[in-house]
């Protein structure tokens, strides 16, 4: 079991609030936990990612144990309390302007 901390905006579209927790198939990786969070959560789909490349999108941000994961790529394992579900997964709107 992993857990996902979701930006408030995407919260209210999924209608869940705080972490998010669930299970993976095969390697906790950020592929499979986005897998499993838009199984989970269909609204999701092409929020977090581009429906057909499955690129990150441009104002979405991944950090994991306090480190910035946005740029690994989607088969990446997670690091070793993120899979243990001990650290969460944090899914952040970046935040641009001037």
């Amino acid at each position: 079991m992993i857990r996902i901390v979701l930006p408030a905006h995407l919260q209210a579209l999924a209608r869940v609030g705080g972490e998010v927790e669930l299970e993976l198939d095969g390697p906790p990786t950020i592929g499979s936990a986005l897998d499993a969070l838009e199984a989970r959560y269909p609204v999701l789909r092409g929020a977090i990612r581009d429906h057909d490349t499955l690129k990150r999108r441009d104002f979405v941000r991944f950090f994991a144990c306090q480190e910035d994961w946005s740029h690994e790529a989607h088969d990446t394992p997670l690091p070793g309390p993120v899979a243990a579900g001990t650290e969460p997964l944090l899914v952040v709107g970046a935040i641009a302007g001037g």
